[in-house]
């Protein structure tokens, strides 16, 4: 009896599993969705780190630095503002001083509280 050849394609492997959705419970499909999330930003952010690399090795082998074929910051961006205040009770919410006040501000300031209390 002859042995057939089977042709077997090679897959990319990756970290995936079964999952049912249909048997979740909500806060288990909030967390997947939390986790899905996460990991689609961890890969658009290392791969844009690999195109960058990729666009700086081809600029530097032609004689370019990349900052000089893409006009020096990059899209035309304007200077990056510091911020300037911050929110007491989260210290990540913070406001350049420069466009619309963000709510938390606006809210102390109708209470009475100065611009100045909220100064970094």
């Amino acid at each position: 009896m002859a042995r057939k050849s089977v042709a077997r394609t090679k897959r990319k492997t990756t970290k995936s599993r079964s999952i049912n959705l249909e048997k979740m419970s909500l806060s288990d499909l909030l967390v997947l969705q939390q986790e899905v999330e996460a990991a689609i930003e961890e890969a658009r952010s290392r791969e844009r780190s690999e195109v960058l690399v990729r666009m700086e090795q081809l600029a530097s082998k032609s004689g370019f630095s990349l900052s000089e074929l893409m006009g020096g910051r990059g899209r035309g961006k304007g200077k990056i503002s510091v911020a300037k205040y911050a929110n007491p009770d989260d210290r990540t919410q913070t406001w350049t001083g420069r466009g619309r006040k963000p709510n938390w501000l606006i809210a102390r300031l109708k209470k009475g509280q100065k611009l100045e209390d909220f100064s970094i």
